[in-house]
Protein backbone atom coordinates (compact mmCIF):
# COMPACT_ATOMS: atom_id res chain seq x y z
CA UNK A 1 0.00 0.00 0.00
CA UNK A 2 2.88 2.38 0.83
CA UNK A 3 4.50 1.89 -2.60
CA UNK A 4 1.19 2.69 -4.27
CA UNK A 5 0.85 5.93 -2.29
CA UNK A 6 4.41 7.01 -3.16
CA UNK A 7 3.83 6.24 -6.83
CA UNK A 8 0.54 8.13 -6.77
CA UNK A 9 2.18 11.12 -5.04
CA UNK A 10 4.97 11.19 -7.63
CA UNK A 11 2.49 10.92 -10.47
CA UNK A 12 0.40 13.73 -9.02
CA UNK A 13 3.49 15.96 -8.58
CA UNK A 14 4.66 15.33 -12.14
CA UNK A 15 1.17 15.96 -13.50
CA UNK A 16 0.98 19.25 -11.65
CA UNK A 17 4.34 20.32 -13.05
CA UNK A 18 3.38 19.30 -16.58
CA UNK A 19 0.13 21.26 -16.46
CA UNK A 20 2.03 24.37 -15.34
CA UNK A 21 4.34 24.33 -18.39
CA UNK A 22 3.39 26.88 -21.00
CA UNK A 23 3.12 25.52 -24.55
CA UNK A 24 5.11 28.52 -25.80
CA UNK A 25 8.08 27.45 -23.71
CA UNK A 26 7.85 23.77 -24.48
CA UNK A 27 7.08 24.13 -28.19
CA UNK A 28 8.30 27.44 -29.64
CA UNK A 29 7.39 26.44 -33.22
CA UNK A 30 3.89 27.92 -32.85
CA UNK A 31 4.97 30.79 -30.61
CA UNK A 32 4.66 34.41 -31.64
CA UNK A 33 7.73 36.67 -31.94
CA UNK A 34 7.60 38.04 -28.39
CA UNK A 35 7.63 34.55 -26.93
CA UNK A 36 10.57 33.56 -29.12
CA UNK A 37 12.44 36.68 -28.02
CA UNK A 38 11.87 35.72 -24.37
CA UNK A 39 13.27 32.25 -25.06
CA UNK A 40 16.30 33.70 -26.88
CA UNK A 41 17.02 36.13 -24.05
CA UNK A 42 16.90 33.36 -21.46
CA UNK A 43 19.12 31.12 -23.59
CA UNK A 44 21.65 33.92 -24.18
CA UNK A 45 21.74 34.77 -20.46
CA UNK A 46 22.45 31.14 -19.58
CA UNK A 47 25.26 30.97 -22.15
CA UNK A 48 26.69 34.33 -21.08
CA UNK A 49 26.59 33.33 -17.42
CA UNK A 50 28.40 30.08 -18.26
CA UNK A 51 31.03 32.05 -20.21
CA UNK A 52 31.46 34.54 -17.34
CA UNK A 53 31.98 31.69 -14.87
CA UNK A 54 34.49 29.96 -17.16
CA UNK A 55 36.43 33.21 -17.60
CA UNK A 56 36.53 33.82 -13.84
CA UNK A 57 37.56 30.23 -13.09
CA UNK A 58 40.40 30.36 -15.63
CA UNK A 59 41.63 33.61 -14.06
CA UNK A 60 41.45 32.07 -10.58
CA UNK A 61 43.52 29.11 -11.72
CA UNK A 62 46.03 31.26 -13.64
CA UNK A 63 46.58 33.42 -10.57
CA UNK A 64 47.17 30.64 -8.05
CA UNK A 65 43.67 29.71 -6.96
CA UNK A 66 41.19 31.25 -4.55
CA UNK A 67 43.77 31.27 -1.77
CA UNK A 68 45.78 33.86 -3.70
CA UNK A 69 43.33 35.62 -6.02
CA UNK A 70 39.83 37.08 -6.12
CA UNK A 71 38.18 38.46 -9.25
CA UNK A 72 36.27 41.71 -9.02
CA UNK A 73 32.65 41.58 -7.84
CA UNK A 74 31.23 42.05 -11.36
CA UNK A 75 32.51 38.56 -12.23
CA UNK A 76 30.33 37.08 -9.48
CA UNK A 77 27.12 39.00 -10.16
CA UNK A 78 24.62 39.20 -12.98
CA UNK A 79 26.24 38.11 -16.24
CA UNK A 80 24.71 40.96 -18.26
CA UNK A 81 26.48 43.44 -15.95
CA UNK A 82 29.88 41.76 -16.16
CA UNK A 83 32.70 43.50 -18.09
CA UNK A 84 32.40 41.79 -21.48
CA UNK A 85 32.04 42.43 -25.18
CA UNK A 86 30.32 40.09 -27.59
CA UNK A 87 32.51 39.36 -30.60
CA UNK A 88 31.39 38.89 -34.21
CA UNK A 89 32.11 35.13 -34.02
CA UNK A 90 29.70 34.69 -31.08
CA UNK A 91 32.44 34.54 -28.46
CA UNK A 92 32.63 36.82 -25.43
CA UNK A 93 35.73 38.65 -24.22
CA UNK A 94 35.84 39.53 -20.54
CA UNK A 95 38.27 42.16 -19.24
CA UNK A 96 38.36 42.29 -15.47
CA UNK A 97 40.57 42.88 -12.50
CA UNK A 98 41.49 40.96 -9.40
CA UNK A 99 43.48 41.14 -6.20
CA UNK A 100 44.72 39.08 -3.29
CA UNK A 101 42.08 37.98 -0.76
CA UNK A 102 41.50 40.73 1.78
CA UNK A 103 43.15 43.41 -0.35
CA UNK A 104 41.20 46.40 -1.59
CA UNK A 105 43.51 47.44 -4.42
CA UNK A 106 43.29 45.61 -7.74
CA UNK A 107 46.68 44.50 -9.03
CA UNK A 108 45.89 42.03 -11.83
CA UNK A 109 44.13 42.55 -15.14
CA UNK A 110 42.83 39.52 -16.99
CA UNK A 111 41.39 39.31 -20.49
CA UNK A 112 39.70 36.02 -21.35
CA UNK A 113 37.78 35.02 -24.48
CA UNK A 114 35.19 32.27 -24.17
CA UNK A 115 33.87 30.62 -27.33
CA UNK A 116 30.35 29.20 -27.73
CA UNK A 117 31.73 25.65 -27.83
CA UNK A 118 33.31 26.12 -24.38
CA UNK A 119 36.89 26.76 -25.45
CA UNK A 120 38.63 29.40 -23.36
CA UNK A 121 41.63 31.53 -24.30
CA UNK A 122 43.55 33.75 -21.90
CA UNK A 123 44.46 36.82 -23.96
CA UNK A 124 46.21 38.68 -21.14
CA UNK A 125 46.92 38.05 -17.48
CA UNK A 126 49.26 40.42 -15.70
CA UNK A 127 49.72 43.82 -14.14
CA UNK A 128 47.00 46.37 -14.78
CA UNK A 129 48.11 48.05 -17.99
CA UNK A 130 46.86 51.62 -17.52
CA UNK A 131 45.00 53.85 -15.09
CA UNK A 132 41.92 54.01 -17.33
CA UNK A 133 41.10 50.41 -16.35
CA UNK A 134 41.17 51.07 -12.61
CA UNK A 135 37.73 50.63 -11.05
Amino acid sequence: MMKLNIRFACLLALSTLAVGVSPAWSNPVGADDSQLTDITVISNNIELNRAKNLARQVAEKANGGLGKYRAEAAMHGASAQSPFVENDDGSWTFTFQGHQPGASVYTVETVVTVFPDGRVRVDYNGRIRNSLNVR
